[in-house]
Formats: structure tokens, sequence, C-alpha cells
């Protein structure tokens, strides 16, 4: 069983200030996929609180972690720092993958900062706040993921 995580990361949606609408489009991709969503937060973009959750949640042993928002160039956009902070390894394919798949769509995906890395036995996916770019990222990754998690599971 494939269990998840999502966190949103964005200011005007902790605030209430914004409905989030990429943790949705995250929540029901997995639900297609059989996958189990076991925890959702949204948290500003404060790099201490991303780590915070993230260190949690990989205290739980989930074995998969979304996070949506905070991949771009502004001050504010630090999610990325913080999960360096977190991950053992990082693994540059997964977002070579999504970078290369949609780019067919747009060519600014380019400038996403996003990263994905392992963290004890969790694999962690930055994935950008717009809930069309979550859709395209997710969709261009959802078929190698279970194999990278059971390699995941035997180390």
């Amino acid at each position: 069983m494939i269990t998840v995580g999502i966190l949103t990361i964005s200011d005007s949606s902790f605030k209430g200030l914004r409905k989030d609408q990429s943790g949705p489009v995250i929540y029901q991709m997995c639900e297609d996929l059989s996958w189990k969503v076991v925890q959702q937060k949204i948290v500003p973009d404060d790099i201490k609180q991303i780590i915070d959750v993230l260190s949690e949640w990989i205290s739980y042993k989930i074995s998969l972690i979304f996070t949506t928002g905070g991949t771009g160039f502004t001050k504010r956009d630090v999610t990325p720092e913080a999960t360096m902070e977190v991950i053992d390894k990082l693994i540059p394919g997964i977002p070579e993958l999504m970078r290369l798949e949609t780019s067919k769509i747009t060519k600014f995906t380019f400038l996403s900062r996003a990263l994905a890395g392992i963290s004890q036995q969790t694999l962690i996916i930055n994935l950008p706040g717009s809930p069309k770019a979550v859709e395209e990222c997710l969709s261009s990754i959802t078929s190698i993921l279970p194999h990278a998690l059971e390699m995941l599971e035997e180390s």
C-alpha cells in the first residue's frame, strides 16, 4: 500500500485568503491510483514550518510526500530549500522527467526549482503550485513511482 502525504505551501491558502486548489488535485490523482492519502496540511511559505511537517511525516514512515507550491523565484519560495534540509539523497531524475514531459506544453516548466529526494524510507517530491501544472507534472511521473518505492522498501 502506497501511503501519501500532501503538503500545500502557500501564504494565502494558509491565511484563508485563497482556496487550496492544488492539494485536491493531488488527492484525487492519488485516489484514482488507489494510493492512500494519510496526511494533508497547508502551511505558509516558511522554511521552519515546512521542515517541521516534513520531518514529522517522515517519522510516520509515509511512503511518498508531495509538496505543492513554493518552487518559484520569489523571496518567499523556499520549498526546495526546506526539502534539502530533510533529505538524505537527491533523486534528480524525477524533476528532470517532469520538466522534460511538461516542456512539451510550456517552456516555463524549466523555471521550476522543484526537486525530489529520499529521507529514510520516504520519497519527497516538490510539485508546482498551479493546479494545471500539478496535474501535468504528476501525470508525467506516476508510472515510475511504484517501482521507485519498491526499490526504497528493499533498501
